[in-house]
């Protein structure tokens, strides 16, 4: 996969313990990289990366995104060639009940990394993982293109995209003639086995259904991008191999996320994931206290035109491979590790008889 380019390499992960980080860094593994890990907790219990028992395998160092020279202590020890970003703090609730940290995980966090990687001299690619939020939502009906305005109303949102802004100012100020290449990826709604977060449809879903308990939703109309976690983590690696060869994706941003015949809404992904899983229920509970999109699409041309990226997975299978993992979790704890590289390498499968050039 990926001609190779990870294997032997020293690849630093930021946010390895988050639902995403876990999912990257076990895929790393298995191409043959050096994984280093940093982040400031264990988000969830249970969670993937404790599950899958990730720290047996990667080098995990704890410490704070917000904290400059947590950062460069890592740079030191670790030292990699490639970074991806994906330390967060990702949650719109909690955005609202605590935004200034939000925000200083979100924005300083991310302009933090970018400035002791700027004194580094070995990072040759640096992917920064924000949001498909950071676009300006009208529920226009098209979906949004890596050059529309950028602009959030929730607190999660706009830190998000003040990130992108402080993303770009960095690399226009200070990378320009550096070898490091940056560039920036912006992920629809993401599902997949091992997600514990609260306030997320999925995870709030099978901690209902483990004990037999209906779960609430808010937004039953509600469309999104869904897609499975698989799905941008293979756009990441894709992009981040294609900056370490090619300089000219230096600066650039991409969207990763389902065609737009994929979109669904909330009602409809549970009406799926019901059809997996016996003695599912949910119902619905409005809350008018969190505003939020109803209606959120992107546009992905430019990962499948440049790139030559484009989403293995149908609905059916997205929503298969998520209620599935769970489901095995429940059943066989103990090999829950061999069973998310199984899903890794099923996914791979499907990828190669796609033709995708990554395979």
């Amino acid at each position: 996969m990926f001609n190779n380019i990870y294997k032997n390499k020293s690849v630093l992960i930021t946010g390895d313990t988050g639902f995403k980080g876990s999912w990257l860094a076990l895929w790393l593994t298995l191409l043959g990289a050096n994984v280093s890990g940093f982040s400031l907790n264990i988000p969830t219990k249970p969670s993937h990366f404790s599950a899958i028992k990730l720290r047996n395998n990667i080098n995990h160092y704890k410490g704070d995104i917000k904290k400059l020279e947590h950062l460069k202590k890592v740079l030191t020890k670790a030292k990699p060639e490639i970074v991806f970003h994906l330390a967060a703090q990702p949650l719109v609730k909690k955005a609202y009940e605590d935004p200034l940290d939000t925000f200083q995980t979100n924005t300083l966090g991310s302009l933090n990394l970018l400035q002791s990687i700027k004194n580094y001299n070995q990072v040759k690619s640096l992917v920064m993982i924000t949001s498909d939020k950071v676009y300006e939502n009208v529920e226009w009906l098209w979906g949004y293109r890596e050059i529309d305005r950028l602009g959030g109303y929730d607190p999660y949102s706009a830190s998000k995209s003040m990130a992108e802004i402080g993303i770009n100012s960095y690399i226009k100020s200070f990378f320009s003639n550096c070898k490091t290449k940056v560039a920036t990826a912006r992920a629809g709604n993401v599902i997949g086995g091992g997600d514990w977060a609260l306030d997320r449809i999925v995870p709030d879903s099978m901690k209902a259904w483990t004990k037999n308990k209906n779960v609430t939703i808010r937004n039953p109309k509600s469309t999104r991008p869904w897609q499975h976690v698989l799905e941008p983590l293979s756009g990441y690696l894709l992009l981040g191999k294609r900056l370490y060869e090619d300089t000219n994706l230096h600066g650039e941003s991409f969207n990763f996320g389902p065609s737009t015949l994929e979109n669904f809404t909330v009602k409809e992904l549970l009406s799926k994931m019901s059809n997996n899983l016996d003695n599912f229920k949910f119902k619905i509970k409005k809350d008018s206290s969190i505003k939020e999109a109803k209606l959120l699409q992107l546009n992905c041309d430019k990962a499948i035109n440049t790139l030559k990226w484009c989403p293995v997975l149908n609905f059916d299978e997205t929503v298969n491979f998520t209620t599935d993992w769970y489901k095995e979790y429940y059943s066989k704890p103990t090999k829950i590790k061999d069973f998310s590289l199984m899903q890794i390498k099923n996914y791979h499968k499907k990828a190669k008889l796609k033709k995708l050039s990554w395979t």
